[in-house]
Protein backbone atom coordinates (compact mmCIF):
# COMPACT_ATOMS: atom_id res chain seq x y z
CA UNK A 1 0.00 0.00 0.00
CA UNK A 2 1.56 3.30 -0.99
CA UNK A 3 1.05 6.96 -1.83
CA UNK A 4 3.22 8.59 -4.49
CA UNK A 5 3.88 12.03 -5.91
CA UNK A 6 3.70 13.29 -9.50
CA UNK A 7 7.34 12.24 -10.09
CA UNK A 8 6.63 8.55 -9.36
CA UNK A 9 8.35 8.65 -5.97
CA UNK A 10 6.82 6.99 -2.94
CA UNK A 11 5.86 9.45 -0.22
CA UNK A 12 4.23 6.96 2.18
CA UNK A 13 4.39 3.17 2.17
CA UNK A 14 2.83 0.46 4.31
CA UNK A 15 4.35 -3.00 3.99
CA UNK A 16 3.59 -6.24 5.80
CA UNK A 17 -0.19 -6.76 5.76
CA UNK A 18 -1.73 -10.02 4.62
CA UNK A 19 -2.89 -10.18 1.00
CA UNK A 20 -6.29 -11.57 1.94
CA UNK A 21 -7.24 -8.35 3.74
CA UNK A 22 -9.12 -5.70 1.78
CA UNK A 23 -7.26 -2.57 0.67
CA UNK A 24 -9.64 -0.41 2.71
CA UNK A 25 -8.98 -2.33 5.94
CA UNK A 26 -5.22 -2.37 5.36
CA UNK A 27 -5.28 1.38 4.76
CA UNK A 28 -7.45 2.11 7.82
CA UNK A 29 -5.08 0.09 10.03
CA UNK A 30 -1.93 1.74 8.65
CA UNK A 31 -0.33 4.61 10.56
CA UNK A 32 -1.27 7.12 7.85
CA UNK A 33 -4.78 5.71 7.43
CA UNK A 34 -5.45 6.13 11.15
CA UNK A 35 -4.31 9.75 10.93
CA UNK A 36 -6.38 10.43 7.80
CA UNK A 37 -9.63 8.93 9.07
CA UNK A 38 -8.97 10.45 12.51
CA UNK A 39 -8.60 13.90 10.87
CA UNK A 40 -5.08 14.26 12.29
CA UNK A 41 -3.17 14.79 9.03
CA UNK A 42 -1.32 17.99 8.32
CA UNK A 43 -2.74 18.83 4.89
CA UNK A 44 -2.39 22.41 3.62
CA UNK A 45 -5.38 24.69 4.08
CA UNK A 46 -8.16 24.33 1.46
CA UNK A 47 -7.69 26.35 -1.73
CA UNK A 48 -9.74 27.16 -4.79
CA UNK A 49 -9.11 24.81 -7.69
CA UNK A 50 -7.09 26.17 -10.66
CA UNK A 51 -9.01 28.71 -12.74
CA UNK A 52 -11.90 28.54 -10.27
CA UNK A 53 -11.61 32.08 -8.91
CA UNK A 54 -14.54 32.88 -6.70
CA UNK A 55 -15.33 29.20 -6.23
CA UNK A 56 -15.45 27.39 -2.93
CA UNK A 57 -12.06 26.46 -1.45
CA UNK A 58 -11.60 22.70 -1.56
CA UNK A 59 -9.43 20.51 0.68
CA UNK A 60 -6.33 18.80 -0.67
CA UNK A 61 -7.21 15.24 -1.62
CA UNK A 62 -5.62 11.88 -2.27
CA UNK A 63 -6.98 9.75 -5.11
CA UNK A 64 -7.97 6.14 -4.51
CA UNK A 65 -9.96 3.44 -6.25
CA UNK A 66 -13.38 2.01 -5.30
CA UNK A 67 -11.87 -0.13 -2.55
CA UNK A 68 -11.26 2.91 -0.35
CA UNK A 69 -13.78 4.79 1.77
CA UNK A 70 -14.69 8.27 0.57
CA UNK A 71 -13.31 10.91 2.93
CA UNK A 72 -12.88 14.67 3.03
CA UNK A 73 -9.26 14.20 1.91
CA UNK A 74 -9.67 11.04 -0.20
CA UNK A 75 -11.61 10.90 -3.46
CA UNK A 76 -12.82 7.63 -4.88
CA UNK A 77 -14.85 6.94 -8.04
CA UNK A 78 -18.60 6.48 -8.10
CA UNK A 79 -19.44 2.76 -8.04
CA UNK A 80 -21.74 1.01 -10.46
CA UNK A 81 -22.31 0.83 -14.17
CA UNK A 82 -25.46 2.97 -14.39
CA UNK A 83 -23.76 6.33 -14.03
CA UNK A 84 -24.77 9.62 -15.61
CA UNK A 85 -22.32 11.24 -18.04
CA UNK A 86 -20.95 13.72 -15.51
CA UNK A 87 -20.06 10.96 -13.07
CA UNK A 88 -18.51 8.83 -15.83
CA UNK A 89 -16.27 11.76 -16.78
CA UNK A 90 -15.34 12.25 -13.13
CA UNK A 91 -14.46 8.54 -12.81
CA UNK A 92 -12.38 8.75 -15.98
CA UNK A 93 -10.47 11.82 -14.78
CA UNK A 94 -9.89 10.19 -11.41
CA UNK A 95 -8.57 7.01 -13.04
CA UNK A 96 -6.12 9.10 -15.07
CA UNK A 97 -4.84 10.66 -11.85
CA UNK A 98 -4.52 7.21 -10.29
CA UNK A 99 -2.25 6.08 -13.11
CA UNK A 100 0.65 7.67 -11.24
CA UNK A 101 0.58 5.09 -8.46
CA UNK A 102 0.08 2.23 -10.92
CA UNK A 103 3.09 3.45 -12.91
CA UNK A 104 5.13 3.90 -9.74
CA UNK A 105 4.57 0.26 -8.80
CA UNK A 106 5.34 -0.76 -12.40
CA UNK A 107 8.61 1.17 -12.41
CA UNK A 108 9.53 -0.33 -9.04
CA UNK A 109 8.92 -3.91 -10.16
CA UNK A 110 10.71 -3.43 -13.49
CA UNK A 111 13.73 -1.89 -11.80
CA UNK A 112 13.87 -4.51 -9.03
CA UNK A 113 13.03 -7.78 -10.73
CA UNK A 114 12.88 -9.58 -7.40
CA UNK A 115 9.19 -8.59 -7.53
CA UNK A 116 8.56 -10.58 -10.73
CA UNK A 117 8.26 -13.80 -8.70
CA UNK A 118 7.20 -14.78 -5.22
CA UNK A 119 9.75 -13.79 -2.58
CA UNK A 120 11.02 -17.09 -1.15
CA UNK A 121 12.06 -15.63 2.19
CA UNK A 122 10.58 -15.24 5.66
CA UNK A 123 7.76 -12.64 5.83
CA UNK A 124 9.79 -10.23 7.99
CA UNK A 125 12.69 -10.33 5.53
CA UNK A 126 10.27 -9.77 2.61
CA UNK A 127 9.12 -6.58 4.37
CA UNK A 128 12.75 -5.42 4.69
CA UNK A 129 13.43 -6.17 1.01
CA UNK A 130 10.32 -4.26 -0.08
CA UNK A 131 11.10 -1.22 2.07
CA UNK A 132 14.71 -1.16 0.86
CA UNK A 133 13.61 -1.32 -2.77
CA UNK A 134 11.18 1.58 -2.23
CA UNK A 135 13.94 3.71 -0.69
CA UNK A 136 16.33 2.84 -3.54
CA UNK A 137 13.56 3.50 -6.07
CA UNK A 138 13.11 7.04 -4.71
CA UNK A 139 16.88 7.63 -4.64
CA UNK A 140 17.26 6.60 -8.28
CA UNK A 141 14.21 8.60 -9.39
CA UNK A 142 15.62 11.74 -7.79
CA UNK A 143 19.15 11.09 -9.07
CA UNK A 144 18.28 10.13 -12.65
CA UNK A 145 15.12 12.19 -13.17
CA UNK A 146 12.24 11.46 -15.49
CA UNK A 147 12.44 8.67 -18.05
CA UNK A 148 9.61 8.38 -20.59
CA UNK A 149 10.26 4.66 -21.05
CA UNK A 150 9.18 4.11 -17.44
CA UNK A 151 5.58 5.09 -18.12
CA UNK A 152 5.02 3.48 -21.52
CA UNK A 153 3.82 0.13 -20.19
CA UNK A 154 1.74 1.21 -17.20
CA UNK A 155 -1.52 -0.69 -16.90
CA UNK A 156 -4.42 0.04 -14.61
CA UNK A 157 -5.96 -2.66 -12.44
CA UNK A 158 -9.30 -4.12 -13.50
CA UNK A 159 -11.96 -1.78 -12.10
CA UNK A 160 -14.77 -4.32 -12.19
CA UNK A 161 -13.55 -6.37 -9.24
CA UNK A 162 -13.45 -3.62 -6.63
CA UNK A 163 -15.84 -3.73 -3.72
CA UNK A 164 -17.24 -0.36 -2.74
CA UNK A 165 -17.25 1.06 0.76
CA UNK A 166 -20.28 3.00 2.01
CA UNK A 167 -21.16 5.24 4.94
CA UNK A 168 -19.35 8.35 3.71
CA UNK A 169 -20.01 11.68 5.35
CA UNK A 170 -22.18 14.26 3.61
CA UNK A 171 -19.19 16.65 3.56
CA UNK A 172 -17.06 14.09 1.68
CA UNK A 173 -19.90 13.55 -0.82
CA UNK A 174 -20.26 17.32 -1.33
CA UNK A 175 -16.53 17.61 -2.03
CA UNK A 176 -16.69 14.81 -4.61
CA UNK A 177 -19.75 16.45 -6.21
CA UNK A 178 -17.84 19.73 -6.42
CA UNK A 179 -15.06 17.96 -8.33
CA UNK A 180 -17.68 16.34 -10.60
CA UNK A 181 -19.03 19.78 -11.53
CA UNK A 182 -15.54 21.23 -11.88
CA UNK A 183 -14.38 18.52 -14.32
CA UNK A 184 -17.53 18.98 -16.41
CA UNK A 185 -17.42 22.77 -16.75
CA UNK A 186 -16.38 23.88 -20.25
CA UNK A 187 -13.47 25.90 -18.80
CA UNK A 188 -12.00 22.83 -17.04
CA UNK A 189 -12.88 19.89 -19.27
CA UNK A 190 -10.28 18.12 -21.36
CA UNK A 191 -10.89 18.56 -25.07
CA UNK A 192 -11.09 14.79 -25.59
CA UNK A 193 -12.71 13.55 -22.37
CA UNK A 194 -16.18 13.17 -23.91
CA UNK A 195 -14.84 11.08 -26.80
CA UNK A 196 -13.01 8.70 -24.46
CA UNK A 197 -16.16 7.74 -22.56
CA UNK A 198 -18.21 7.54 -25.77
CA UNK A 199 -20.19 10.81 -25.74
Amino acid sequence: MAICDANYCFTIIHVGSFGKESNCNIFKKSAFGKKLYGNKTNFPQPKCLPEDEGGTAQPFVLVGDEAFALHTNLLRPFPGRSLNDKRRIFNYRLSRARQNIECTFGILSNKWRVFHNALLVEPDFAVVITKACCVLHNFIRRRDGYNTEDTQNCEMEDETEKIGVGNSTSVAKEIRDYFVDYFNEPAHELSWQNKVIGL
